[in-house]
């Protein structure tokens, strides 16, 4: 099953649109997950004009005050979707990967930057794992953490009380995932200006 994760940082039109028909068709993607759409709705049309074919699922979460937005785009000839979940800071998807006859939970995140929005999702997420214990998983999106110091430069600001990277780390161990090999670029985001550089999306499996 490919997936592909995209933050997009505002879906727009014409020239993004254009690129992701292109990617879904090189790529050969089965399921896309977008995040920071900044979009307060999404239709059926739309997707389709994004992904190019008529037969598709797709889940969205609107914006919230013109941050994050998240959107879910899948090929019904190889996902059925059984099941969503849709909170905040995330959507999960469950349903049946045909071609393997396999039961998965995908989950599409953008996180909240504050250390107590993190760690409510956090739980919210090792809970929805364990009550679907035994199917395959794949968490994706933006995280807006790092997993150790080397994956920010520039910045070195904590808040008061923000052990973010460690409670971070034992998040992933507790939930049992691992996270893809890094292909491409050390950094999933910078400051407009080069001065500040960070590895906030991640994937985990």
């Amino acid at each position: 099953m490919n997936i592909i994760s995209y933050n997009i940082r505002g879906l727009g039109r014409g020239i993004k649109w254009a690129a992701i028909r292109r990617m879904v068709h090189k790529e050969q993607i089965d399921l896309l997950c977008i995040q920071k759409t900044k979009r307060e709705s999404i239709h059926r049309s739309a997707c389709q004009a994004l992904w190019g074919d008529r037969e598709i699922g797709w889940e969205s979460q609107p914006v919230n005050n013109t941050a994050g937005g998240l959107l879910c785009i899948w090929s019904e000839k190889v996902f059925k979707l059984q099941s969503s979940n849709i909170g905040s800071g995330y959507i999960m998807l469950v349903g049946k990967w045909l071609k393997e006859d396999q039961q998965v939970c995908i989950v599409n995140v953008y996180s909240p930057c504050d250390i107590h929005g993190k760690r409510q999702l956090w739980e919210t997420l090792k809970q929805l794992k364990t009550s679907q214990n035994g199917d395959l998983w794949c968490i994706m999106g933006d995280f807006n953490n790092i997993r150790n110091n080397d994956e920010r430069v520039g910045s070195c600001y904590r808040e008061q009380g923000d052990n973010s990277i460690e409670e971070f780390n034992e998040w992933i161990a507790d939930l049992e995932v691992e996270e893809a090999p890094r292909l491409g670029r050390k950094f999933t985001w910078y400051r407009p200006n080069g001065s500040v550089k960070s590895r906030l999306d991640i994937f985990l499996l």
